[in-house]
């Protein structure tokens, strides 16, 4: 053991720069992993990272004015209290859309506990959100779900009526997240923060209290609400919301997400996998002649194996530490998006497992890619064979020969035999590096599918921009009401609807049976499969839908509505975002088969192109004189936009994981030629070629990976992005095309990468002074 630590050591001296590049490669790669789970963790759990940011509270408990909530700061397992804050129920409008605000009298700094996160504007003032004029009544910072609602950015006036009855408006001074319960049309009110002199001016005299309880544990979230309802009264409790509540409503938006970077994540430890081992094999294959020389000595092949164990995973074991305490300590500091996922994530559950999990998985792989090097390196014969006696190459071909007699630059006949040696494992070095490129490609075609639903929503399932009801239904004629909504110059057109709730043979809940648009004005679905509805009876059902009732495309469904039978033929699929695809729609026309008095309940208007919803919404709330309650139809941009940053980021690390794998076949590229530089040199070759031919041949090699790697990768994308889209029950059909240049993009990215760092090796390999010794050849 002590030969073989002093051979360790020794081994160590001699290869300095070796080492020091497998402790980097080592720390960087698993850096990258860190920042990959911190960036995964950032953006498939969007309500996880609100409530760690804002420190959020467990239980949010809503009672009447006259409860004594002081004494829940002294339960047992409270670790502190948001509020009490006094509370009042206001009706907000802003460009036709309406919805139910709960009011939050606060301080103009808000508290530790369950603080807003501001992500545009600014919190309140007293010196310009405290005072009222004639007009309004101050300011208010606005929740994000309901400030999509009301189409609210800071700056916008909304209407609201004091308490003297009184129309006024309340200016947005900011837009918050916070990670309670959503706002819900016609359920759950939304939240607003306004100083406590804009509550008393803008609610009536029935008011209420509501209190934030954070605990030190999450699990006594149950006893402790039985605890507070006791010390509070029962008569005295208005409403209680619990975390588990919050998380489950939001964790449906975030399945999509989550199996899709969940996939990036293994993409990115194979990667890494593969790059750590290939720098160890690298490292082993450039130590022979070494190994030789110790057999000869006397050295046992259980000496070798134990040696390069010993080192490499010395080698391991620093840079792993080096890279996970460069993330753990600097990780929040780096700009970007990545640095505050790498800050957030720090606070988040499951931190410390990721943490200590990554590395110890790492360490597992790499030993095992060096026991096998090392197994390798123990069968070394103790005799070694000269090179000079074997070929390491295949002859020059035909071609070869013919592209030199026609003068083509003997760098490029050179660089593409080096690159492309009639040898399998040619194949090697291209489908390592073809592999980080592969995933790069795949992110590229979910961030193009993710920006294709806020650009071009008709074409995922949203032809419609604005959803339109009469205030109180019937009020408005439904002729007069088309002609209105028709008659504006943005609205290309609106289609009557309505929705029922069905019952499907087998199922305990309801599906939802939409009506919409009728049999001379079709409604255009965006169908995957099959095609719309155009005749009775013909319906388009969502994939969640069709998963739900084991049917398909040309089957038909019975159906059960108010206790009468609605028997549909399912002529194709459509693409759903809402309801997880269980959604199963035919025209307005078939449901008036069985209801003659059926009147449309709504109108979905679809607008021209570069048409702005709101300006639209403006206008026609102002035509019918505040009678008609418009929203915007949910689009899933909305909560897929974080996800654009995180894609950026992942490709970021990525690239950094390929640039490290590029950088081991350089290495090896130049140290396995070593011989046939000596001939070159022979023949003539200047320095300057040869560093072309050394730098040839890492640009056609990544060449060669880059169209392997975007050819499969567009397939494999495209591929996985509609089996996500499948399993979440939007459906098949969503992926998009990547537009050509982006491809090509990362091709270029990759030759110009692998030109740039084989320079400096090429240079310093093409001025050594080499000796055609027995230490060349062997």
């Amino acid at each position: 053991m002590r030969a073989t630590l002093r051979w360790a050591h020794a081994d160590l001296r001699a290869h300095r720069g070796e080492a020091l590049f497998v402790v980097l490669a080592s720390a960087g790669i698993i850096a990258s992993l860190l920042l990959a789970g911190a960036l995964l963790n950032y953006a498939a759990n969007p309500w996880q990272r609100i409530f760690t940011q804002s420190h959020g509270a467990h239980v949010w408990i809503h009672t009447q004015s006259d409860a004594d909530t002081a004494a829940l700061a002294e339960l047992s397992g409270v670790e502190g209290v948001a509020g009490p804050y006094r509370t009042g129920q206001a009706t907000l409008e802003s460009r036709g859309a309406r919805a139910r605000v709960e009011l939050r009298a606060t301080d103009a700094r808000p508290e530790e506990i369950a603080r807003p996160l501001l992500t545009a504007g600014r919190w309140l003032d007293p010196a310009t959100d405290g005072a009222a004029d004639r007009a309004a009544l101050g300011g208010v910072v606005l929740e994000a779900s309901v400030a999509r609602v009301l189409w609210a950015e800071p700056g916008d006036e909304l209407t609201v009526a004091d308490a003297a009855g009184t129309a006024r408006t309340l200016r947005v001074a900011g837009i918050a997240e916070s990670a309670e319960l959503r706002y819900r049309p016609g359920g759950q009110p939304g939240t607003g923060w306004v100083l406590p002199g804009t509550l008393d001016r803008s609610v009536p005299a029935t008011r209420g209290v509501t209190a934030g309880l954070r605990l030190a544990d999450p699990a006594d979230t149950d006893f402790t609400v039985q605890r507070a309802v006791t010390v509070l009264g029962a008569d005295h409790v208005t409403q209680v919301a619990k975390w588990q509540q919050a998380r489950a409503e939001a964790g449906g938006d975030d399945r999509l997400l989550g199996q899709l970077f969940a996939v990036f994540g293994l993409g990115a430890l194979l990667c890494a996998a593969l790059a750590a081992s290939g720098a160890i094999a690298a490292r082993v294959r450039g130590q022979l002649r070494d190994i030789s020389i110790l057999k000869a000595i006397g050295f046992t092949p259980g000496q070798v194996i134990r040696g390069f164990l010993i080192q490499h995973l010395a080698f391991a074991l620093l840079g792993i530490t080096l890279g996970t305490a460069a993330i753990a300590l600097l990780g929040g500091r780096l700009p970007g998006r990545i640095g505050e996922a790498a800050g957030v994530w720090q606070g988040m559950p499951g931190y410390t497992a990721v943490l200590l999990g990554v590395p110890g998985a790492a360490v597992l792989l790499i030993a095992a890619a060096t026991g096998l090097a090392a197994w390798r390196a123990g069968r070394v014969p103790p005799v070694p064979v000269a090179r000079m006696a074997l070929p390491s190459a295949a002859p020059m071909t035909g071609l070869g020969r013919r592209a030199l007699g026609l003068r083509v630059p003997p760098a490029l006949v050179l660089g593409w035999r080096a690159a492309f040696p009639r040898r399998a494992l040619a194949l090697v070095p291209v489908a390592r590096l073809a592999l980080p490129l592969l995933m790069i490609t795949v992110a590229l075609v979910a961030w193009t599918t993710v920006d294709r639903f806020g650009s071009r929503p008709a074409e995922m399932g949203r032809p419609a921009a604005l959803t339109v009801r009469a205030e109180r239904p019937g009020s408005i004629p439904d002729r007069e009401l088309d002609r209105a909504l028709t008659a504006q110059r943005d609205v290309v057109a609106a289609h009557p609807g309505a929705e029922v709730a069905a019952l499907a043979p087998g199922q305990t809940g309801t599906i939802a049976l939409r009506g919409l648009g009728t049999a001379s004005a079709p409604y255009p679905y965006t169908v995957a499969e099959g095609r719309g509805p155009d005749g009775p009876d013909e319906a388009v059902a969502g994939q969640g839908l069709l998963d739900l009732l084991d049917v398909g495309v040309g089957d038909w469904v019975r159906l059960t509505v108010e206790g009468r039978p609605q028997v549909l033929h399912i002529v194709g699929r459509s693409i759903e975002p809402e309801d997880g695809g269980r959604v199963i729609s035919t025209t307005l026309d078939t449901l008036r088969e069985d209801d003659a008095m059926l009147r449309p309940d709504f109108h979905l208007v679809a607008l021209r192109d570069g048409a702005d919803p709101r300006q639209v919404s403006s206008a026609l709330a102002t035509s019918f004189g505040g009678t008609l309650e418009i929203r915007e139809v949910a689009n899933p941009a909305d909560r897929l936009g974080p996800a654009r940053g995180v894609i950026a980021a992942l490709i970021a690390v990525l690239a950094l994981i390929g640039l490290i794998e590029l950088l081991t076949l350089i290495s090896t590229g130049v140290r396995d030629r070593g011989r046939d530089l000596l001939a070159l040199k022979a023949i003539g070759l200047t320095p300057r070629q040869i560093s072309s031919v050394i730098v040839t041949a890492a640009g056609l090699t990544a060449l060669a990976a880059a169209v392997v790697g975007t050819v499969l990768g567009v397939v494999s994308g495209r591929w996985l992005v509609d089996t996500q889209g499948r399993v979440s029950g939007i459906g098949a059909g969503i992926a998009q095309p990547l537009p050509v240049y982006l491809p090509a993009l990362v091709g270029v990215g990759a030759v110009l990468g692998a030109v740039a760092a084989a320079a400096l090796p090429a240079v310093r390999t093409a001025r050594r002074r080499l000796a055609d010794s027995l230490g060349e050849t062997l």
